[in-house]
Parts: structure tokens; sequence; C-alpha cells
């Protein structure tokens, strides 16, 4: 079990051992996180906003990968010669 102090419908901090008065919660449930009308959590809008970052920036990395590796094989290397220099 988890424990949250919540002010103003914001976790503040948690806590593993019961501290009286703070709030029973799911382990899905951190610091930082806001709580909604309904009762259950969610990340702040900043938060939301760098996992979409973060997500963008992988799908870029993978992207400028790919495109890397096919100017390899218009350059005329075969797949074991551009796995070796990418260390895949």
């Amino acid at each position: 079990m988890k424990y949250a102090l919540i002010k103003n419908n914001i976790v503040e901090q948690i806590s593993y051992p019961f501290v009286d008065g703070w709030e029973e919660v799911a382990d899905n449930v951190f610091a930082g996180m806001v709580k909604k009308a309904d009762g259950t959590f969610d990340n702040t809008d900043e938060v939301k906003q760098q996992i979409e970052n973060n997500k963008q920036e992988l799908i870029n990395r993978e992207n400028k990968k790919a495109s890397g590796r096919q100017k390899l094989k218009d350059l005329g290397l075969d797949d074991d010669e551009i796995n070796e220099l990418m260390g895949a």
C-alpha cells in the first residue's frame, strides 16, 4: 500500500508506511500528479507534454536512423556492412 499527502488536489508526497491524515492511493500514483473530481489521478499538463516530446524524439531518432541506413545502401553498402558500421 501507498499513501499520499494531497494539498489542493495535487499529490505533494508519497509514503509507503502509513501516515496519519494521508490518503491511501494506488501504486501508479506519484508526487506531482493531480487528483481529479472523480477521485482518479492524472499527470499534469506539463508532464503529459514531456511524455509527448519524448515520444516524438524517439520517432525522430528512428526516422534519422532509417534515413541514414538508406543513404548507406544508396552508396552501395550491403546490409552486413551497414550493420557493422551502425553497431547493429
